[in-house]
């Protein structure tokens, strides 16, 4: 089996992907535009073979990489890079070479807000009152059903990247005074906590794993206040999240891939649904599933992929959480401190990649433990401001 990965080596944490595909015996093909030898060792190990591009954004030089790598070994099978900002390029390399997963014309509802709302619909699933907003008086209109504050985000965006709370008329008329030219969603500000619905899914549509997460707070709060995130899993996830999880990934027909569907939890209790993301959650999370379930969630992916079925047996034995500290902020306890505090709970500490930053901060702490509340008590430690 040929399986094609796109910039293999990023985020660092997925470099098992490639590993234990090599394991099942696939041939894994890496294209990126890293140096070879800056690939990590384990990676290159895995690597039957790597073309290197110019610029990743350069689709004739990816047609020109899988047209060698088809000549050399042949039909291509499978292609991804289980990131979220390549969903499009790798949608349109499966058209070309007619590779099985996600194709362009299925991108606008797992891409655009708008077209998700369409979805969300269609279920029955709660969503926030929204529309696009292309002129100041589109906004207004809106406004006038929804009240302030509302959020403005990119149709077609990642994480929380240029995404505004707008909370009066001012700032209002300031957004469409200095409004960027991509179409933007508005809709009607909802409070209440994020909460996430993540897995894999089979090639029938079967939840081959699945897990829930809670978050302290939005990543769009978190990266317009700069403040600190944690989160963490559930060892039993609430039954109306189940149920409005598979809802989703039902209504959206995920197959064959990883999935991160977002809601909020209102204060009244019900779920609202934020975004849907044919991909994994992204940071250290797939390496959370494994601690939480004391499982290989790169190897289930891997097994997947070359035998298209996965003999994944799990239980959610622990919590498992990840916490996050920014490098501009003084804490009350240094590194060293919360080394000591966790203890044997801390199952890994490590630096994040700057594009991870703005949400996730600047370095990560991995808890693992069976008593929830415990969690809350050592972010709390570990984020407490000096």
């Amino acid at each position: 089996m040929n399986i094609v990965f796109l910039s293999p080596h990023f985020p660092p944490n997925y470099y098992p992907f490639s590993v234990h595909l090599r394991r099942w015996g696939a041939n894994v093909l890496g294209i990126a535009d890293l140096p070879y030898d800056q690939l990590r060792p384990e990676l290159r190990a895995a690597l039957t073979e790597y073309y290197r591009v110019d610029d990743l954004h350069n689709y004739d030089q990816l047609l020109r990489a899988l047209g060698y790598f088809t000549h050399r070994y042949g039909k291509i099978d499978r292609l991804d890079s289980h990131n979220e900002y390549w969903l499009e390029t790798e949608a349109r390399l499966r058209d070309d070479f007619n590779i099985l997963g996600l194709r362009v014309h299925q991108m606008d509802r797992i891409k655009r807000k708008s077209e998700m709302k369409k979805v969300y619909q269609k279920a029955e699933i709660a969503v926030a009152r929204g529309r696009i907003v292309r002129k100041l008086k589109d906004a207004e209109s809106l406004i006038a059903e929804t009240g302030y504050p509302v959020v403005a985000k990119p149709d077609v965006g990642v994480g929380a990247a240029r995404t505004y709370k707008i909370q009066n008329p001012e700032e209002l008329a300031a957004f469409f005074a200095d409004k960027p030219t991509a179409n933007y969603f508005m809709e009607e500000f909802i409070q209440g906590q994020i909460l996430s619905f993540d897995g894999l899914a089979d090639y029938d549509g079967k939840l081959a794993f699945y897990t829930a997460h809670a978050y302290s707070h939005g990543v769009m709060e978190t990266v317009n206040s700069n403040g600190d995130l944690y989160y963490y899993s559930y060892r039993e996830i609430p039954a109306d999240l189940e149920e409005a999880g598979r809802r989703v990934a039902q209504a959206f027909d995920v197959r064959g891939r990883f999935f991160h569907l977002e809601f909020f939890r209102t204060p009244d209790g019900g779920l609202v649904a934020l975004e849907v993301n044919m991909r994994p959650p992204g940071g250290l999370t797939t390496d959370l599933f494994n601690y939480a379930n004391d499982i290989d969630v790169y190897a289930a992916w891997a097994e997947l992929m070359v035998t298209g079925s996965v003999s994944l047996t799990y239980e959610r034995s622990y919590h498992a959480a990840y916490v996050g500290r920014k490098s501009f902020r003084q804490y009350a306890h240094s590194h060293a401190e919360v080394l000591a505090r966790c203890g044997e709970l801390l199952i890994s500490h490590q630096p994040i990649d700057g594009v991870f930053a703005p949400a996730l901060g600047n370095y990560g702490y991995v808890l693992r433990t069976t008593d929830q509340p415990t969690i809350d008590e050592l972010a709390g430690f570990i984020q407490k401001v000096a």
